[in-house]
């Protein structure tokens, strides 16, 4: 999900560094009212950045990656979510890949705008933990992320096929068939030892706040 450096002009960085820095400060404001989803926020950025880490595969204009946005929103909440994402890609721009700091807003919206629009629709109001139904979040979160990428492709200084980034799209049905049994079998897991203060404290496991 990464846009590479070279593909958009200054303004439109500029204008996703600013949005991005606004969502991400709109949403750790919650941190000074529940002090415990800082700990969960860092959680949240180590966990992610794990995953993108441990597989990222260049696939037509930008890259595969073992996101884990399901096991971190249904096991951290959605606020420690949506601020790791943006913490975990600064962590990554600045020890493996600096070239990736240049488009830090443009990445981070890539993958929090469809977690924000995942979570005030279906997300709030999932009930029942099952694989069909994390299939289901998976895949509205996967297509949004898709979306996201063309969109910036569409507005880039390159001119990309859309064949391109079909490819590219296509290549997260292996994600969305992976990522929920991954998740439900974490989610499990850890319901198991929910009685635990240690597990209280780092997860949630219910809100999803």
């Amino acid at each position: 999900m990464h846009i590479e450096p070279g593909m958009l002009a200054q303004a439109k960085i500029l204008f996703a560094s600013v949005s991005a820095s606004g969502v991400l400060a709109a949403h750790a404001i919650v941190l000074f009212k529940r002090p415990a989803l800082i700990l969960r926020t860092v959680l949240a950025a180590i966990f992610f950045s794990l995953f993108m880490q441990s597989f990222h595969l260049p696939v037509g204009p930008s890259e595969l990656h073992f996101v884990g946005a399901m096991p971190i929103y249904l096991t951290l909440g959605f606020v420690p979510t949506v601020l790791g994402f943006g913490l975990g890609l600064l962590v990554q721009g600045l020890l493996f890949e600096p070239t990736d700091l240049l488009h830090l807003g443009v990445n981070t919206l890539s993958l929090a705008v469809p977690l924000m629009v995942l979570h005030h629709t279906v997300g709030k109001r999932l009930r029942t933990l099952s694989v069909a139904n994390i299939l289901k979040l998976d895949a509205l979160y996967y297509t949004g992320v898709t979306v996201m990428v063309g969109l910036w492709l569409s507005v880039g200084e390159v001119a990309t096929p859309l064949a391109a980034w079909a490819t590219f799209a296509a290549s997260y049905l292996v994600i969305v068939a992976i990522e929920p049994v991954f998740t439900y079998a974490a989610v499990r897991l850890l319901q198991r030892h929910a009685d635990r203060p240690a597990m209280r404290l780092c997860f949630d496991l219910a809100g999803r706040a």
